[in-house]
């Protein structure tokens, strides 16, 4: 069997992010750059002008026009974090070169943080995931599935009426011969008007979906050309080369979670999750970059407080 030469590319070693990113001036240094890569704008006023100095260690700058104060962790997702920034960005390295998902409780060891701010941080980052795939958009050839989140709950009902399943859209755009390039995964029920309102919002012309015989996905016909094929049940339903794209990737996110987690709310935090594993795959072609990537959109991300995470 041939190499599979994005699964083997090398990615950002340790070493070299060590090398990167290994003391807090190597990572503030990182973060001015990323935030202000042609040289310091007041994010209140927009003056250039300015004069910075340190305070604790920690470089501060001051708009000449305004007068206002701040740093370069203001106004982003690191503002107020008591964590230092080589924390942050290990935090950031591990999330993004695990080929699965990592756990809060992983991350804990790693960090050398309690549980409660490895969680926080994990799904602070996951946040910033989300929001940046959020306007995600697939066109030409598009693999559509529903699938779910969850099992069973013990004495709860079974099937697609358990408390514990949360459904969601998985869409796959391919080449022509069906190699996956983009994903884009959304919770929402299986209902003509989400049905549309996800074709509205994810998938622009040129557009050829794949789905099968759902009744919800008779909505994409709006879209674009419409292949319906009804797969029926079993497991010969999901070895049909049509969906060939789709179902690794489901395959792929499904034992990505079950060989990390032993249990997450679902309900409650199933959009991050499913942002998380569609940030790493959008981006899997050029693992060396993706840290610098995410680093730039924290850099423009708001601030998250631990009841915004948690609500």
């Amino acid at each position: 069997m041939a190499m599979n030469r994005v699964q083997f590319q090398p990615g950002l070693s340790m070493a070299e992010f060590m090398q990167r990113y290994g003391s807090d001036e190597l990572c503030e240094a990182a973060l001015i750059a990323a935030r202000w890569p042609q040289g310091f704008v007041c994010p209140d006023c927009g003056c250039a002008v300015h004069s910075a100095f340190r305070r604790l260690g920690r470089m501060y700058w001051q708009c000449s026009a305004c007068r206002n104060q701040c740093s370069v962790t203001a106004g982003t997702i690191f503002e107020s974090s008591k964590l230092r920034l080589s924390t942050w960005f290990l935090a950031m390295h591990l999330l993004t070169q695990s080929k699965n998902f990592i756990s809060a409780l992983e991350l804990k060891r790693h960090l050398g943080v309690c549980y409660k701010t490895a969680w926080l941080v994990k799904h602070k980052l996951m946040e910033v995931m989300r929001l940046r795939e959020e306007d995600r958009q697939l066109t030409g050839r598009v693999e559509v599935d529903d699938a779910y989140l969850g099992g069973e709950r013990s004495g709860g009902k079974a099937g697609r009426g358990s408390e514990n399943k949360v459904p969601f859209i998985a869409a796959v755009q391919t080449t022509e011969d069906g190699q996956a390039v983009l994903a884009c995964l959304r919770p929402m029920p299986f209902t003509t008007q989400a049905m549309t309102d996800f074709a509205a919002r994810s998938l622009v012309r040129p557009l050829t979906v794949v789905s099968d015989g759902l009744t919800c996905f008779l909505a994409a016909e709006n879209a674009g050309v419409h292949e319906r094929i009804v797969t029926g049940g079993g497991k010969a339903a999901s070895k049909l080369p049509q969906f060939k794209a789709v179902n690794t990737v489901l395959s792929n996110l499904k034992t990505g979670l079950t060989g990390t987690y032993h249990a997450f709310k679902f309900a409650k935090y199933a959009h991050r999750y499913l942002a998380e594993f569609q940030y790493r795959f959008n981006r899997r072609f050029d693992l060396r970059s993706i840290l610098s990537r995410l680093v730039h959109v924290a850099c423009t991300t708001e601030p998250h407080t631990l009841a915004a995470i948690r609500g």
